[in-house]
């Protein structure tokens, strides 16, 4: 039995219901962001988010990615790094027509959904530099993975446990990053403007923003 077939059948009626709603890339992002923003430091597989309706960065990308899947895309996932007083952001990656998208779950307004109209990986990491800040209002985006495809995890059933899920975070934390940004350019950036940081934490959770004094979450929480 596949992965696939192994998640619809422990679905509820109603749990199947919600899924068949979720027929395109932008139908899935805005039922990620209906959920309430998770500020527990735990992770969820993506029948337990479907479940408690609540979820993070990693347990939204994973959901996202699971359910592209279910529309018959690859279960792709991209990292991106961010410096130490930050989080690390992880989106679903999906392509059309031979352009990047991606889906997200984020605490910030400008991390989120991407349409698919990015020719490279680069592009699609550069657009959410401006908008990938910290609580301190430091531009933090760093670099990017190369794709992890979830379905290497399939036989640890990925999508219907959490036992896999800190093998999936370790592998992210070692797979092969790509710099965006040169020395000289970092040394020159500027803080975020006033009018952007108070725009892109509209509706956020306040609790679940990174706090660099206490750190107790995963960097690849964007939170």
């Amino acid at each position: 039995m596949s992965i696939i077939e192994d998640f619809n059948q422990v679905l509820t009626k109603s749990e199947h219901r919600m899924i068949a709603q979720l027929t395109t890339p932008r139908k899935i992002q805005d039922f990620l962001d209906g959920l309430p923003y998770s500020v527990e430091s735990i992770y969820r597989c993506p029948l337990r988010v479907l479940r408690e309706h609540t979820a993070h960065c990693f347990d939204g990308a994973l959901f996202g990615a699971s359910a592209l899947r279910l529309l018959g895309y690859p279960p792709l996932v991209l990292n991106m790094p961010a410096i130490v007083e930050d989080d690390d952001h992880l989106l679903a990656l999906y392509k059309r027509d031979g352009h990047w998208g991606a889906l997200a779950k984020s605490n910030f307004v400008g991390l989120r959904f991407r349409e698919p109209i990015y020719r490279t990986l680069r592009e699609l990491a550069m657009s959410y530099f401006e908008q990938f800040y910290s609580v301190e209002g430091k531009k933090t985006l760093r670099s990017y993975t190369v794709p992890l495809n979830l379905k290497a995890f399939d036989k640890l059933n990925w999508m219907t446990s959490d036992e896999p899920l800190k093998r999936i975070g370790d592998r992210l934390d070692g797979i092969r990053k790509v710099p965006l940004l040169t020395r000289r350019m970092i040394v020159g950036l500027s803080l975020v403007d006033e009018r952007s940081y108070r725009a892109g934490l509209v509706g956020s959770n306040r609790a679940g923003l990174f706090q660099p004094h206490n750190r107790t979450t995963r960097k690849s929480e964007k939170f």
